[in-house]
């Protein structure tokens, strides 16, 4: 997986979690992805056993689902997490480095 879909994946594991009812509209909309994208990254997250869909109002015009993550998902979304933590702990030791190195040479 690419460090975009890692992150893409990511964002949407931690929206899953906060907004298990908010409609896909919704979803991209909050994420700033196209619909399309939305939906791919759903499906590859659901064939990955990391989220579930459950059906949960139906009526003529469309389909609503109810998105949860699974123990998987779960465990996937706190390994992003600390991922990403050490990128940034990484990213700020080294503009602290960087800052302390520019005012030494002054």
């Amino acid at each position: 997986m690419n460090k975009n879909n890692t992150q893409d994946h990511f964002e949407i594991l931690r929206k899953v979690e906060k907004k298990p009812k908010a409609t896909q509209r919704e979803l991209a909309k909050e994420l700033g992805f196209s619909l399309g994208k939305l939906n791919y990254c759903l499906t590859e997250l659901k064939t990955k056993g990391l989220i579930k869909f459950k059906n949960f109002k139906e009526n003529k015009k469309k389909i609503s689902y109810f998105y949860m993550l699974t123990p998987s998902g779960m465990t996937m979304k706190k390994n992003l997490i600390v991922d990403f933590m050490k990128i940034k702990m990484r990213e700020y030791d080294e503009l602290k480095s960087e800052i302390t190195n520019q005012r030494d040479n002054l």
